[in-house]
């Protein structure tokens, strides 16, 4: 999760909603991303997705199993059915997202027995950290809206 927290304060730093990813197997990192809808202009470029894009290439295969995803906040709908397609039999995030937050907080997609696939939840490693970064990413951005008038 450490790692996931690196890439969530790179996306910070070039002023990316700070979400970060990374996808293990077999003890080792096999993908990694943080946020990049702004600067790719790809609303489905998130630190997920792409997490799990670099792993399925590391592997060769679109089915990841044995591996993780542990991300620093909960993942989104689209995220969460992204490591349901790719098999993730385990996800890890540090802080609920109440307002998209599709694993524990608005929906249980790891859970839902109508889908093929389900995975293991673990939540709350590094929340603390996780949403620090967060909360202080949004109080900038308002700090710089409300300077701008």
């Amino acid at each position: 999760m450490r790692e996931a927290l690196r890439e969530a304060k790179s996306a910070y730093a070039e002023g990316e909603t700070p979400v970060g990813a990374v996808v293990v197997h077999e003890e080792r990192i096999i993908g990694r991303g943080h946020n990049q809808t702004e600067r790719l202009k790809d609303p489905t470029a998130h630190a997920e997705i792409i997490a799990i894009t670099a792993a399925a290439s590391s592997l060769n295969s679109w089915r990841l199993i044995d591996s993780a995803l542990y991300v620093t906040v909960e993942p989104c709908l689209m995220c969460a059915g992204a490591a349901m397609l790719a098999r993730i039999p385990r996800v890890v995030f540090g802080a609920r997202d109440p307002k998209f937050g599709a694993i524990r907080s608005l929906f249980e997609i790891g859970s839902d027995e109508r889908l093929n696939h389900r995975f293991e939840v673990f939540e709350g490693l590094l929340e603390n950290e996780a949403r620090t970064l967060m909360r202080s990413f949004f109080r900038k951005k308002r700090e710089e809206k409300d300077g701008s008038d």
